[in-house]
């Protein structure tokens, strides 16, 4: 690759080393992993598993033991489908995980939220990151963001949260208006306060878009990691993959693994995942061939 073209396995970030948390991580060097856990009774994979609070709590800090950086948490499906829940109930749900997990991990807690008070609440009690899949829809997540330092992952996305489309989403070129989308969130975001060093942003594969346009972004990835900004992978047992193979949500581990690959050889730095200890290995894999990380051990031909 001629040296004046920006590689996107390494990208160049404004501020690649980030706190989350009680935890730094240098995303120039590595890639972090960010796991699910949803109290949620129909969240999209897992179908209610972790919505009691033990479950969940017990969730969080298996996937810490398996390596993740991060633990994505949430009371409210992204699916407009899903059962209506109230600002006090996703409160509920999402506050006493908090609670319970940081007293007992140092593993940094996201919350996928896009209520301000929600937010706001959660990162009082300890939560490092606003995972806001509306993209800013209200413009006061950026305030809270801005007042309490917490990361904000700027995710795109058109319908209002809870809502439909009112028409199958259309674009002409998905990659490069979904770029110009993004752009506009950090420059709001940026304008209420927020630091390039607080922000993440994330394309927003299958929100709001079908399957052709998720693999297009997923094609694309790179122009993405151009914005400077450590780049979420959030392809985890998507739709796209389930119907590009004809799998449902149990047999959907090798697609999501080979998309997760392409994002993170594309510049991608921040994968969320539902299978820890399978993304933790792809990922240290990645790395290492990428040369972020020594092999554990030589020892084949030595």
């Amino acid at each position: 690759m001629p040296s004046d073209v920006p590689d996107p396995r390494h990208p160049v970030l404004h501020a690649p080393r980030r706190r989350f948390g009680r935890r730094e991580v240098d995303l120039g060097t590595r890639v972090a992993v960010m796991a699910i856990v949803n109290r949620t009774r129909d969240s999209f994979f897992d179908r209610g598993r972790t919505f009691s609070l033990d479950a969940a709590t017990e969730a969080c800090l298996r996937a810490a033991e398996q390596g993740a950086d991060l633990v994505d948490i949430g009371g409210v499906p992204f699916s407009p489908d899903a059962e209506p829940v109230g600002p006090a109930e996703e409160l509920d749900r999402v506050l006493p995980l908090v609670e319970a997990v940081t007293a007992r991990s140092d593993v940094a807690l996201s919350v996928d939220t896009t209520r301000p008070e929600v937010a706001e609440a959660v990162v009082a009690a300890g939560a490092a990151v606003i995972n806001d899949t509306s993209g800013l829809h209200d413009p006061r997540m950026a305030e809270v963001a801005a007042a309490s330092g917490a990361q904000l992952v700027l995710t795109h996305s058109l319908a209002e949260p809870g809502r439909h489309l009112p028409r199958p989403p259309h674009y002409d070129d998905v990659v490069a208006e979904v770029l110009a989308a993004l752009e506009q969130r950090v420059a709001t975001a940026v304008a209420a306060g927020v630091g390039l060093d607080q922000l993440v942003v994330d394309p927003g594969p299958d929100l709001n878009k079908n399957t052709r346009h998720t693999l297009a972004l997923v094609a694309g990835f790179a122009r993405f990691t151009t914005l400077g900004l450590p780049t979420l992978v959030a392809v985890s047992n998507k739709d796209f993959i389930g119907e590009t193979l004809d799998r449902e949500k149990p047999g959907r581990l090798p697609g999501t693994l080979a998309a997760t690959v392409a994002c993170v050889l594309a510049g991608g730095r921040i994968v969320r995942a539902h299978d820890v200890v399978a993304t933790v290995d792809a990922v240290r894999m990645v790395e290492a061939v990428l040369g972020l990380r020594e092999p554990a051990f030589l020892r084949h031909n030595v």
